[in-house]
């Protein structure tokens, strides 16, 4: 069976140059998907991981903390793929108001992305189906504010983009013109939508996402938003019935290989290969957020053993230690207005449990300190290349 390009090229006139832009072909692909035994067994696998990660977030004592932090992770992750410098430390921080302000906007970004996942989810919720309007509405709280928000949130472009390159004719990916994007994008809704023939969901997602990337119709904001459809569509279909998998972490480490994957499937038509890495990276993904669930119920129960052998000042110290699994950055007076707790009797049980190496202070500051729970944050950054908070000026 002979490959094919998936598209067309047509010219286009931009900044007084000529330049080729691809137009993809509507999905599903054709000629079809080519699946072989491994590649079968390989889809299967990643959706029995699925199953298994859905069903750790219903055991989870705290399901509610372990999301906060896996989403905030997350968007961190996604943001340093485009460039960002934000940690999930400093993004924390920000959160708690005490930002290190050469950062703002890199952290403003990483807050956009947890606002706007926040959204979709409840769009979807509220019965709004996944669709062009959908995109548009998460999209104008993706560049909301900040950097991007010059670049017309929520609406599609209406000048030409390119990807790479200082310009359209040396870039290394020119997108559709914009008077195709509608076009392009209406049959992707279609495709979202089971038109012509249903897909199953995961490979609808695979599929999806190349298709986005490509099309690429914002100005700013496509590779965040083309990552949160994997974990938009996966929640909408029931596949998880919390956002617990995010490919940003495995696509970052393989970062050039991606690229090459989707340029491969635009040019040859590999959707094969493309769905071989795709596959690969939900099982390493899910493999290792059910790991990370683990360890931190692992760290929370060794933790809450410390705690007890404080004798009388255990109360205090098992409530203030449930509220650093809430908030992992936080500071005293937040403590004090979250449990009622005296502020002395704060501070006190806060060196115990400083001194049972729970927790650490992060500022260096004698007033309106702030602590974070240690080993919690180490076990939660595996992967975003943390910089470490007291290296700031605050």
């Amino acid at each position: 069976m002979k490959r094919k390009i998936q598209g067309k090229y047509v010219t286009v006139s931009t900044l007084g140059e000529k330049a080729q832009a691809f137009v993809p072909s509507p999905l599903p692909p054709d000629p079809p998907i080519k699946w072989t035994g491994e590649l079968t067994e390989k889809f299967d696998r990643a959706l029995l991981l699925l199953g298994k990660l859905d069903s750790i977030s219903t055991i989870l004592p705290e399901t509610a903390m372990f999301l906060y932090m896996y989403v905030r992770k997350e968007a961190v992750l996604s943001s340093m793929i485009e460039g960002t410098q934000s940690s999930l430390s400093d993004f924390l921080l920000f959160e708690l108001d005490e930002h290190p302000g050469y950062l703002l906007d890199d952290v403003r970004e990483v807050s956009n992305y947890v606002a706007a996942l926040e959204y979709g989810l409840q769009l979807l919720n509220d019965g709004l189906p996944v669709s062009l309007r959908l995109f548009r509405q998460i999209h104008s709280v993706l560049l909301g504010s900040g950097r991007g928000s010059d670049k017309l949130p929520g609406e599609f472009r209406r000048s030409q983009n390119w990807i790479g390159g200082s310009r359209p004719g040396n870039a290394v990916f020119v997108p559709p013109p914009p008077e195709e994007v509608l076009e392009c994008m209406s049959k992707l809704e279609l495709f979202l939508h089971d038109e012509p023939e249903p897909t199953s969901v995961l490979v609808k997602a695979a599929l999806a996402h190349v298709q986005f990337e490509t099309i690429h119709p914002f100005l700013d904001g496509n590779g965040r938003l083309g990552r949160l459809l994997i974990t938009l569509l996966l929640c909408d279909r029931g596949v998880l019935r919390k956002p617990m998998l995010y490919l940003s972490l495995y696509f970052k480490t393989h970062r050039q290989f991606y690229y090459e994957l989707l340029d491969r499937v635009r040019r040859t038509g590999d959707w094969e290969g493309w769905l071989d890495f795709f596959a690969d990276a939900v099982i390493s993904t899910a493999k290792s957020a059910i790991e990370t669930a683990q360890r931190l119920i692992e760290l929370s129960n060794e933790d809450v053993d410390k705690i007890k052998s404080l004798g009388r000042k255990a109360d205090s110290a098992l409530q203030i230690h449930k509220i650093f699994r809430e908030y992992p950055v936080v500071n005293t007076g937040s403590i004090v207005e979250k449990t009622g707790i005296s502020p002395a009797t704060v501070n006190k049980t806060i060196e115990h449990m400083k001194k049972l190496g729970i927790i650490s202070e992060i500022t260096g500051r004698r007033r309106n300190r702030v602590f974070c729970y240690t080993k919690y944050l180490e076990i939660m950054n595996q992967g975003t290349e943390f910089f470490s908070v007291t290296s700031h000026d605050h």
